[in-house]
């Protein structure tokens, strides 16, 4: 069982940054793979990021590549979205999630239904 929490969401302007975070309780935080998903207003959730449960490997959507990376801190069970050079169009619900047994960049990495637990979402709202 994992449970996660995000934080780090707000209101901001086109071209700012926003760092978000999840942190993940448990022990076996490591043995993860993260993932970033997003969810507009009257939209499907969507995936945006992946990472492999050292860190080593990440996969990001084609909509926030360039702009947005995702880290984590195995120390700290904590996985990190920095996001950068925000648009009006990224103004989501952001929720993490973790999954075991699908590889970051793989077509699994980028579904929805993979993954086991979920946070509860912060809310980025980027304004023109």
């Amino acid at each position: 069982q994992v449970q996660l929490v995000e934080s780090g969401g707000g209101l901001v302007q086109a071209g700012d940054s926003l760092r978000l975070s999840c942190a993940a309780s448990g022990s076996t935080f490591s043995t993860y793979v993260m993932g970033w998903f997003r969810q507009a207003p009257g939209k499907e959730r969507e995936f945006a990021a992946a990472i492999s449960g050292s860190g080593g490997t990440t996969f990001r959507a084609d909509s926030v590549k360039g702009r947005f990376t995702i880290s984590r801190d195995n120390t700290k069970n904590t996985v990190y979205l920095q996001m950068n050079m925000l648009k009006p169009e990224d103004t989501a619900l952001y929720y993490c999630a973790a999954t075991r047994g699908v590889a970051p960049g793989s077509r699994r990495s980028q579904d929805r239904s993979q993954y086991d637990y979920w946070g509860q979402g912060t809310q980025v709202t980027v304004s023109s």
